[in-house]
C-alpha cells in the first residue's frame, strides 16, 4: 500500500479507536432500558448452533437453503437453514480480517496475512496473496471472486483456478474506512463503494459504467470530509440503497446510474430496505425510516439509544435488527412500533440478521448462531 495511504488508514483506525471509547467506554451514555412490549406477533428461537468467536463485523452468506458463517480462528461452516444441520466445516489454518462470501457451492475469505482462500464444498481448492488487506467479505457470483481491499481497489479471479481476471484501480481518496466496504451483483453489473459513491462495474472486465455520489462529502479536513460507503447494500428492483459513513442514506437507481435521492444519517452501519421503506441505524442506535421512492422521512425511534445496534434486515412488514445484549427486536416498518422482543443469547450481536427462506440467523460476538421464525 501507499505509505500516505497506510498512515491515513492508520490515523483513521486510532481516530475510531477513540470514537469507541468515547461512545462506549466507562464515560459512555447508559443504553436506553427498554420499555415493555405487547408482541403483536409470534416468533422464536428454533435452533441454535455455534462457531468460534467473532470480532469483525459478521457477513453471513445466503445461498439456497443454506447459510454460510466464518470466525475469527479461520473455520468456515455450511449450515442447512432449515434446521442448522452441518453441511461441512473447515479451517483454512489462518485468522480472517472478514467475513465469507458463498454462492452456495463456492465460499471465500481473506485472512489478515492478505491471502484469499476459495473453499469448494468445504475442501480448499486454491490460495492467492493479495496486495492490500480486505475488511468486506469476498462476493462469489458468476464463477467469479470480487474482493475489495481497505484502498477500495476490486479485483475478479476466477473461481476455478484463482487466475487474476482484472483488477480496477480508481485515483484514491486522500482517506479511506478501515471498515467493510460494498460490493453486489445487480444484473449484469457489479456495484461497488468507492469512497462516497457507488460505481456500476462491467464483471467480465472490471470496466466502469456509471458511478454517482451517494453523499457529498463537506468538512475542513480529510476526516469531516469523510463518508465511505459502508455494506452492507440492498437491492430493490432497480434501486440500490445504502449508507455513506457519518453522512447520508440513500437509494441510486442502478440502470440508469443516477441519485434517486439521499437524506442526511450520520451512521455507520447498511440499511434494509423493501419496497415501501428505507429502514437504517444511526450513531446514537436511533432506527429511522424513509419512502424508498423518494427518501420522505417516515419514521424516527429514539428507543434504542446506545444499544449498539446491527444494520436492519427487511421480513415483510417488519424491520429485524439485534442489539448489544443478544436481543433481536421486530419493528412494524410503517410506524416503528415494537411488535416482538427475541432473546438470542446474551453476547452482542455483530451481524445484521440475514433470511433464509422463512428462517432469520443472527451471529453473536461469542460465536453464537441463533436462527428465529415468525408466526
Amino acid at each position: 500500500m501507499h505509505r500516505a495511504a497506510a498512515s491515513g488508514l492508520l490515523s483513521l483506525s486510532v481516530l475510531l479507536g477513540l470514537s469507541a471509547c468515547s461512545l462506549f467506554g466507562s464515560d459512555a451514555p447508559k443504553p436506553k432500558p427498554l420499555a415493555p412490549v405487547e408482541a403483536t406477533m409470534a416468533g422464536r428461537v428454533v435452533w441454535t448452533a455455534r462457531i468460534g468467536a467473532v470480532d469483525f463485523p459478521m457477513a453471513v452468506a445466503t445461498a439456497g437453503e443454506r447459510f454460510t458463517v466464518a470466525d475469527s480462528s479461520g473455520v468456515v461452516t455450511a449450515l442447512r437453514a432449515n434446521d442448522g444441520a452441518e453441511l461441512w466445516r473447515t479451517s483454512v489454518g489462518e485468522k480472517l480480517s472478514a467475513g465469507v462470501g458463498s454462492d452456495g457451492r463456492y465460499a471465500a475469505v481473506v485472512t489478515r496475512n492478505q491471502e484469499l482462500v476459495v473453499l469448494d464444498g468445504g475442501q480448499v481448492i486454491w490460495r492467492k496473496a493479495l496486495p492490500s488487506p480486505v475488511h468486506t467479505s469476498p462476493l462469489v457470483a458468476g464463477e467469479r471472486v470480487f474482493v475489495q481491499g481497505v484502498d477500495r481497489a476490486v479485483q475478479a479471479f476466477d473461481v476455478l483456478d484463482g487466475r487474476k481476471l482484472w483488477d480496477m484501480r480508481r485515483p484514491g481518496d486522500a482517506l479511506l474506512l478501515a471498515h467493510p466496504g460494498a460490493l453486489l451483483p445487480y444484473k449484469d453489473t457489479l456495484v461497488v463503494g468507492q469512497g462516497p459513491r457507488l460505481a456500476g462495474v462491467d464483471p467480465l472486465r472490471g470496466t466502469l459504467r456509471w458511478e454517482v455520489n451517494l453523499a457529498n462529502p463537506r468538512g475542513t479536513n480529510e476526516v469531516e470530509r469523510l463518508a465511505d460507503v459502508v455494506g452492507p447494500l440492498v437491492r430493490v428492483g432497480d434501486f440500490i440503497c445504502g449508507r455513506a459513513f457519518q453522512s447520508a442514506v440513500g437509494c441510486v437507481n442502478a440502470t440508469r446510474g443516477n441519485l434517486v435521492w439521499n437524506r442526511q444519517s450520520a451512521g455507520a452501519v447498511g440499511v434494509g430496505a423493501d419496497a415501501e421503506a428505507v429502514v437504517g441505524v444511526d450513531a446514537l442506535s436511533r432506527i429511522s425510516a424513509w419512502r424508498t421512492t423518494n427518501g420522505e422521512s417516515l419514521w424516527t425511534s429514539e428507543d434504542y439509544q446506545y444499544r449498539q445496534m446491527t444494520a436492519p434486515l427487511m421480513q415483510g412488514k417488519t424491520a429485524v435488527v439485534g442489539d448489544f445484549e443478544g436481543v433481536v427486536h421486530f419493528l412494524d416498518r410503517n410506524t416503528g412500533k415494537p411488535q416482538l422482543r427475541v432473546q438470542a443469547g446474551s453476547s452482542p450481536l455483530v451481524s445484521q440478521p440475514v433470511l433464509s427462506g422463512n428462517t432469520i440467523l443472527v451471529v453473536a460476538k461469542d460465536g453464537g448462531l441463533h436462527a428465529l421464525r415468525t408466526e
